[in-house]
């Protein structure tokens, strides 16, 4: 079964939340959490960005999928309204992705893109 507390705002999903798991095992921290940000820049004028945070802001927003726990600051979320953060393997490598329905366009990179 899993356990998802879900902000209506974005989407954690359990692809993400078990790689965010692994790397938590990996560094033997369970205090870990993945924080995603929306950045100035990239081709396409804004760029997601990804980090792993110990601590929590005051006015951050968390998202906790199965006892994981991603965390998004109040100007980056107005941007991540709808959004889904999912991590994927594939022909260009493995990496967290964002799929957001507010961007009017994005650029090849995948991680740039414009509202």
């Amino acid at each position: 079964m899993t356990e998802s507390m879900q902000d209506p705002g974005v989407q954690f999903t359990p692809s993400a939340a078990a790689k965010v798991r692994s790397l938590m095992d990996e560094e033997a921290n369970d205090n870990l959490k993945l924080r995603v940000y929306i950045t100035g820049g990239g081709c396409a004028g804004f760029s997601y960005g990804f980090t792993f945070d110990e601590d929590q802001a005051e006015d951050d927003t968390a998202i906790t999928t199965d006892g994981v726990t991603l965390l998004v600051d109040p100007m980056s979320f107005q941007y991540l309204i709808g959004a889904q953060v999912d991590y994927k393997e594939g022909l260009h490598g493995a990496q967290f992705s964002v799929a957001n329905p507010n961007a009017a366009t994005t650029c090849g990179c995948g991680s740039s893109f414009s509202i």
